[in-house]
């Protein structure tokens, strides 16, 4: 049985075998909820149970700390995914961690809080899990072959984390647009790309003002390029980048990182699906490399993609 529980509360049941965490904003209604037993049982993890810490879109700097404090000092909690928050945690609480990988200092983020011992590590797992979701729809020579841009609507955690694997790609674009509501958010980008000695000239960083502003850009796309809602618009909080009069590139991947919630986004580019020659894609396996990866890295695991399609498939299962 899953539980959901403030941050702010202590958690006193005695599980035996423990529990892992998930930090978000309305995780009851996440379909991990229904996924992490099936997956226990794949992997054979010793706990079934998942307990879930909501914290609202303007959670205060003492709430994250309270809720890392309860992760760390709770013998019976195993670690957390952090989904929504993951840079806030990192801004208000990334002193409390005995050790961040390079991912985490460089993007400002955490979003796995995993144990060894009594030491507490923090890694920030976005630009990992975010190439694997890239390689499953996008075909390997993509922007080699077509000269495709990649637009990045959202200089958030996964937006950024989305810009630093295009960068690393073999195959990389011929550009790369990142777009955000506040000149604060792209310095903070530009920082972490210059940080990461991103090439020069590779990211285009655009302030956006109004959705007309965003639909410009892509609009202005080349055919078969990539268009991402990284904002969380249509998950967290109801709306899209875009206005609905957006036209999409011919041919284009058009990408919602998001697989539940309203979704505006997601119906923007379906409607537009036959007439554009799109490629529409949720955020479906996205979520199941990011769920997986930080599982792994909770309870210490190796996983093959073998042991992925393995759980991709309990997850579906589970979904119907």
């Amino acid at each position: 049985m899953t539980t959901s529980l403030p941050a702010s509360l202590p958690v006193d049941a005695d599980t035996g075998a423990g529990y892992m965490g998930f930090v978000g904003v309305s995780t009851g209604s996440s379909s991990i909820m229904q996924v992490f037993p099936r997956w226990a049982d794949v992997l054979g993890l010793p706990t079934r149970e998942l307990v879930g810490h909501d914290l609202p879109m303007d959670a205060t700097p003492a709430q994250y700390v309270a809720m890392v404090e309860q992760i760390r000092d709770d013998p019976n909690h195993r670690g957390a995914l952090v989904t929504t928050h993951k840079m806030n945690v990192y801004a208000a609480a990334s002193d409390l961690f005995d050790e961040l990988d390079p991912f985490a200092v460089s993007c400002s983020e955490i979003s796995s809080i995993s144990k060894r011992g009594d030491r507490l590590i923090g890694r920030a797992k976005d630009p990992i899990t975010v190439d694997l979701a890239l390689n499953d729809f996008l075909p390997a020579d993509h922007f080699a072959r077509t000269g495709a841009e990649v637009v990045i609507l959202g200089a958030g955690g996964s937006g950024t984390a989305l810009s630093w694997a295009l960068a690393e790609r073999a195959d990389a674009p011929t550009r790369v647009t990142v777009t955000a509501r506040s000149d604060e958010a792209l310095e903070h980008l530009r920082a972490v790309h210059a940080q990461h000695g991103t090439a020069e000239g590779l990211i285009r960083y655009v302030r956006t003002d109004s959705p007309a502003e965003a639909a410009a850009l892509v609009a202005a796309a080349p055919a078969g390029s990539v268009i991402v809602n990284a904002t969380g618009l249509g998950k967290d909080r109801p709306g899209s980048p875009l206005p609905d009069d957006v036209v999409f590139p011919e041919d284009a991947y058009v990408w919602e990182f998001n697989y539940r919630g309203s979704l505006e986004f997601l119906h923007q580019a379906r409607a537009q699906e036959q007439a554009r020659s799109l490629v529409v894609v949720d955020g479906w396996r996205y979520f199941i490399h990011g769920w997986s990866q930080v599982v792994a890295d909770v309870f210490e695991l190796d996983l093959t993609p073998e042991i992925v399609e393995q759980l991709a498939q309990a997850a579906e299962f589970a979904r119907r």
